[in-house]
Order: structure tokens, then sequence, then C-alpha cells
């Protein structure tokens, strides 16, 4: 395999990968190819609220393909959705099956579905007939253990899907333990759809890793191990960047991300709150974090906030934990 031969996939996470985050992204670092927006939530009564779906408008976001994924479990209102999101531009919808969150899942959406391989089989046979682009699902191996994914890949298997997307744990672990590899290739080799492996990419070794066991399989997504490392991709696809320079190009991402959260923002608060979920997952990169990171996420105004990234900037902060 040459470094151009397989696709990197923003995955969809909540609160971090919208609209505003990818094209800020995409103006700082390389190797992203597209992204898979975060899930929109079907409308009942058929109810369109422009909000919604704002963060898919192909007008708002040129600087990376993205399909959207719908949420949900009735099919006029799935059908209904996905026909809206063709007219604006998309060319595949995907449907969330895989996410953890008990919210979600006890109203029988996202890893929920996965307990109910009938419902989704009857689902499928109706949304598919009536949407006038490709879908794709993105799943796991089950909602409450890995069993479940054999009655569901055999579900799968009967409907003219574009592409399965598998994370492959269970709801329940949420993101903790170890991606099983093993289950991934069982239901990957039972499968009659292309597969996309999403999971555990945070670092070149295990991509590389699973690459090498899986050469079929030419798409891979990654979220939080972007999160936590922005030069991932371009560290996978072989792309040369000074290392010295990472923290001052991690600086100038986090100005621009500012900047644009702020516009779009209503006040600090709201500002400060999100900018703190992302140093979750990007302080531990750094060496010698602890300290600065707890005031960071400890800021209890913007103010705060803005002084203490500041000051961590000016350290001569060194990348690499």
């Amino acid at each position: 395999m040459t470094a151009n031969d397989f696709t990197l996939i923003l995955a969809p996470l909540q609160g971090f990968t919208d609209v505003t985050f990818r094209n800020v992204y995409a103006r700082h670092f390389s190797g992203v190819d597209e992204a898979l927006a975060p899930f929109i939530s079907t409308m009942r009564h058929q109810r369109l609220k422009p909000s919604r779906i704002k963060d898919v408008d192909p007008q708002h976001n040129l600087a990376l393909p993205v399909v959207p994924q719908i949420l949900g479990n009735v099919a006029d209102d799935f059908i209904f959705l996905a026909r809206h999101l063709a007219d604006m531009g998309h060319t595949q919808v995907n449907w969330n099956l895989g996410c953890p969150h008990s919210k979600i899942a006890k109203k029988m959406r996202g890893s929920g579905l996965l307990m109910f391989p009938e419902t989704i089989d009857a689902l499928l046979e109706t949304i598919l007939g009536q949407i006038p682009v490709p879908l794709s699902v993105k799943i796991r191996l089950g909602r409450q253990n890995k069993e479940e994914i054999h009655d569901l890949i055999r579900v799968l298997n009967r409907h003219p899907l574009d592409h399965v997307i598998l994370h492959p744990r269970t709801g329940v672990q949420m993101y903790r333990g170890k991606a099983d590899l093993d289950a991934f290739a069982a239901a990957m080799n039972a499968c009659v759809h292309p597969f996309v492996y999403n999971g555990d990419i945070t670092d070149t070794p295990f991509f590389s890793m699973v690459r090498q066991r899986f050469p079929g399989i030419c798409r891979f997504m990654i979220g939080r191990g972007i999160l936590a490392n922005p030069f991932l991709p371009e560290e996978i696809k072989g792309i040369s960047s000074d290392p010295e320079q990472r923290p001052a190009r991690l600086k100038k991402f986090h100005d621009d991300l500012v900047s644009a959260y702020a516009g779009r923002f209503s006040g600090p608060g709201h500002l400060t709150g999100r900018m703190k979920g992302f140093w979750h997952y990007l302080g531990p990169s750094f060496k010698h974090h602890k300290a600065p990171l707890k005031k960071i996420l400890r800021s209890p105004c913007f103010e705060a906030y803005s002084a203490h990234v500041a000051d961590f900037f000016d350290s001569d902060p060194q990348w690499g934990s």
C-alpha cells in the first residue's frame, strides 16, 4: 500500500467535531479526507428546524466533504430528513446505530437498537426504498454484549447498504477497555458490505497494525485520536512537519478556534466550556502538562481561561506526553 490508497475520516463526536471545528481544523492541519458529522435527530411530525441541519449545510462545509448522520427509529421521520438532506445536495447519509450514551439507548436509538435486529430489519426495509441517496450505518458490536453482532450482520446482509462503520466495542462499554479486533474481524468476514474501521487509532503504530491486519480495508475513522493529537493524520500519511513548530501551530489553531466559536456562541461561559472540553483531550499530549492543565480546566471565567492558556503557550511547552 502507498500513502494515498486509504481514506481518513473525522469521526462524529457530539459537542466537538461540528462545522466550526471541521473548518478551523482543515485550515491548520492536513491528512483528513472527509468527515462524518455529529448526528441529527429525526423530528416528530416531520417538523424541520433549520437550526438542526445548519451544521451540514454544504455551503458551510467547503473545507472538508461531510456526510450527515441521522439518529432515529421512526421510518417516516427518517425518510423525511434523509430526503431533505439529499435536496440540500448530500449524496449519502449515515444511520447512527452506535451512540453508546444511555440517554439515547434507553429510547431505542443509537446502540439501544442493536438488541432489536428485527426492528432494524423492518426499518431498513421501509427506509431504503424511499430515500434517493445511498445509506451507510455506523454500529458497535452490540448494546449489552458482542454476541449481538451476529444477528445484526445477518440483517445488514439482507439490505443494499453502501458500507458499514464498526467500532468494535459494545454500547455499555462506552470507550472503556480495548477495541476487540478479533470481533471486528469476525463481523467483517461475515458481512457482504464494505467495512470502515473505527476505534482506538491514537498513534501511527496502532494504525499500522490495524492496516496490516485488515489489508482489505481502505477507510479508517478517527475521532478522539485527532482531538488529542491534531497532527495524527499527517503522521499517519507521512506528511513532514517540523516537530519544534508544533506548539506554535497548536496556538494558532487554538486562537483561530476561539475566534470562530466566539462569533457563534452567545456568551463567554459557553465559549469557555467548549474550549475546556478540547483541553481534556489535547492537554495530556504535552509533556509536564498536569499543573498548567489543571489551571486551564479550573478557570472560572473566560478571562482567566485566556490568561492561563497564554501563560501555558508562553512557557515553551514541549509536545509529546
